[in-house]
């Protein structure tokens, strides 16, 4: 059960890095590379709702797997 904990964690923990460097911020970001250039893009706030939504679950995934791998190294 450790293990399986232990991959969850460090999946969600990579996939939130990807989520959050794909979020466009003040200037840009990744995600101009594959959007296009700013608000050019069709559906872009959209696409920015749903990442931002994904890498919401992403956290609360990682931080629920934090919690249970301290309940279960405890024990």
């Amino acid at each position: 059960m450790t293990y399986i904990t232990i991959v969850i964690n460090v999946l969600a923990m990579f996939s939130m890095i990807v989520g959050v460097l794909l979020h466009s911020g003040r200037g840009g970001g990744l995600s101009d590379m594959f959007g296009g250039g700013g608000g050019a893009a069709l559906g872009s706030a959209a696409a920015e709702r749903n990442l931002n939504r994904i890498t919401t679950v992403l956290a609360l995934v990682w931080v629920i797997t934090v919690i249970a791998l301290g309940l279960l190294l405890t024990n």
